[in-house]
């Protein structure tokens, strides 16, 4: 019996990289997962592997920019599974661009996904929570670019700031229902998406300009996302936790 048994957790961005990776181990904790991304054919590889293990996963398909199948989602998921007691709001996408090259379809794209997104998202589960009696964790996941910038990614640090401070809001406001909101902040983490530009002379210039001159990986946010989603957390409400290895404060 794991920490996280008779809990469910809905995971946004699920079908690759970190969403990936915190389902696997919310799912080793116990939880059953209901795993939500637009991949649907990735999320029934992940449900499978979970499943072999022994756990209990549904794949939900879910495109965060739709406001209507949002709703429609976490339905889904309370009549799958009876409840929603941990939301891991992880779907983000960025987009590289010089300010001055940025087109209202980049900015609409990183906002509606990374802000937009993620704010009806964690509405949907929290109204799940109070409906239901659920004294639940919500997990943003932010990013160490809302709390610095980083060169030509500043919609996203635009973004992802607004999740910082999303966040506070909401654990200031939803605590009174006995729900707890946090975010964690990630560095760079190597993942299937970037793993080729980390061997790339730019990408090795810039290892080099980190505090140990390395990126983490996905199960080195495994402690502090257990942490979050477990009771242990009952008196954390309102942190954002950079897991960086030390960049912001560089």
């Amino acid at each position: 019996m794991g920490k996280l048994a008779g809990k469910t957790a809905l995971i946004t961005g699920a079908s690759s990289g970190l969403g990936e990776r915190f389902a696997e181990i919310l799912s080793a904790e116990g939880a059953s997962v209901a795993l939500a991304a637009r991949r649907t054919d990735r999320l029934e590889a992940l449900k499978s592997r979970i499943e072999a293990k022994g756990g209990q996963a549904i794949s939900v398909k879910l495109d965060v920019t739709d406001l209507p199948g949002i709703k429609a989602a976490v339905a889904e998921v309370e009549a799958r599974l009876g409840k929603i007691d941990i939301l891991v709001n992880n779907s983000g996408v960025s987009a590289q661009k010089k300010l001055l090259d940025v087109t209202e379809e980049d900015y609409d794209f990183t906002m509606d996904t990374n802000t937009k997104g993620a704010f009806f998202v964690a509405q949907a589960a929290a109204a799940s929570m109070v409906k239901q009696g659920i004294q639940g964790r919500i997990v943003n996941i932010a990013s160490v670019a809302g709390l610095r910038v980083l060169s030509q990614l500043s919609t996203y640090c635009m973004s992802k700031a607004a999740v910082v401070q999303m966040t506070k809001a909401m654990a200031l406001e939803w605590a009174r229902y006995g729900i707890n909101t946090n975010a964690i902040c990630p560095g760079y983490i190597e993942t299937e998406i970037n793993r080729e530009y980390w061997a790339t002379e730019g990408g090795k210039k810039l290892m080099q300009m980190l505090p140990r001159r390395r990126v983490g990986e996905p199960k080195d946010l495994d402690g502090l996302l257990l942490l979050l989603c477990a009771d242990e957390s009952r008196f954390i409400n309102g942190a954002i936790i950079t897991a960086d290895d030390g960049l912001a404060i560089t």
